[in-house]
């Protein structure tokens, strides 16, 4: 009995007695190398991650872990490779929202399910989304846009990196819940956008946080809150949307850790325990920090429960708006 990858696992004593007779693990996960896919090109948030949990795990693991980047149609690409590999814990891969909780609802075609051929593993990181506007536009908070953009129906213009991308869906999910109407602008990325917020030639945009801080410390766009539920450490001054008179808004940049759905339990917490270990180091906090993520750490269960209401809420969003992507 693997009374060692039991108990790495986190379980208890009983689920260790269940797990290790039922022989659910292998006796030597892993066997091999790991492949850690990311869902980005190198440079990119996820590959940031996957870069940083890798020489972590293969300390513990006593093999490689390879980054393997798969970036292509908003996560779908690498998502998957993931759901069709081998179901042996092997393929890992760093995922976000369009690839995990998105993409289903927007593409035709897909090759698979997120919430059927994909099994949780943990949370990684979180990052808001600000709210930032042009200085000419007279809002200075949350309240005074809403009711600037209700008093000019259509006439407020907001850009987004691409159709159904997480600024784009922000902004959707801002419009439906405040009841007003604002034109949507799409760039082919979040660069671009910025570029034309700054020259005025859209009024607001809900960017990235590491897009859009630079420019507000600079004077060029002014930030009225983030999107996320709770205030973000990295931009601790901000309001919330949620706080700032619109309750319960939520549009969370997240990144996560999945694998193959039917790979055996105990692998799952195995992985779960060592790669919560590896976010929780202050190394790896840190350095993710720097880039304006935030560890968020879960059990698989948790993920997968979040997986799932982030899927429903933005599928509503997403046919309430008529998103459509090509």
């Amino acid at each position: 009995m693997n009374k060692k990858l039991c108990i790495a696992g986190g379980c208890g004593l009983a689920a260790l007695m269940v797990s290790c007779a039922w022989g659910a693990a292998p006796l030597n996960y892993p066997n091999k190398p790991v492949r850690f896919i990311a869902a980005n090109s190198a440079g990119g948030g996820l590959d940031i991650v996957a870069r940083a949990l890798s020489p972590k795990l293969a300390a513990v693991f006593g093999y490689q872990v390879v980054v393997d980047n798969r970036a292509g149609a908003a996560g779908s690409i690498a998502s998957e490779i993931t759901a069709h590999a081998p179901k042996d814990g092997h393929t890992i891969m760093t995922g976000s929202l369009g690839g995990l909780a998105v993409n289903t609802n927007l593409y035709k075609g897909l090759n698979y399910h997120p919430l059927r051929d994909l099994t949780a593993i943990t949370f990684a990181t979180s990052s808001s989304n600000v709210l930032v506007v042009n200085p000419s536009v007279p809002a200075k908070s949350v309240q005074e846009l809403i009711a600037l953009a209700r008093a000019q129906p259509g006439k407020l213009t907001y850009g987004s990196s691409g159709a159904g991308n997480a600024g784009h869906l922000a902004g959707e999910l801002f419009k439906s819940m405040t009841k007003t109407d604002m034109v949507h602008v799409p760039y082919k990325g979040g660069a671009p956008a910025m570029i034309d917020l700054i020259a005025g030639q859209v009024q607001l945009v809900f960017s990235s946080a590491p897009t859009a801080v630079p420019q507000v410390k600079a004077g060029k766009i002014r930030a009225l809150a983030v999107t996320t539920l709770k205030r973000s450490t990295v931009l601790p001054e901000l309001p919330t949307i949620a706080e700032s008179g619109l309750p319960g808004y939520e549009a969370d940049n997240w990144y996560g850790v999945v694998t193959t759905a039917g790979t055996p339990r105990a692998i799952i917490d195995y992985l779960n325990t060592e790669i919560v270990r590896a976010l929780q180091s202050p190394e790896v906090k840190q350095l993710l920090f720097n880039q304006g993520l935030e560890v968020r750490t879960s059990t698989p269960a948790e993920f997968g429960a979040y997986m799932k209401s982030e899927f429903d809420k933005w599928a509503k969003v997403i046919k309430d708006a008529g998103i459509t992507a090509n």
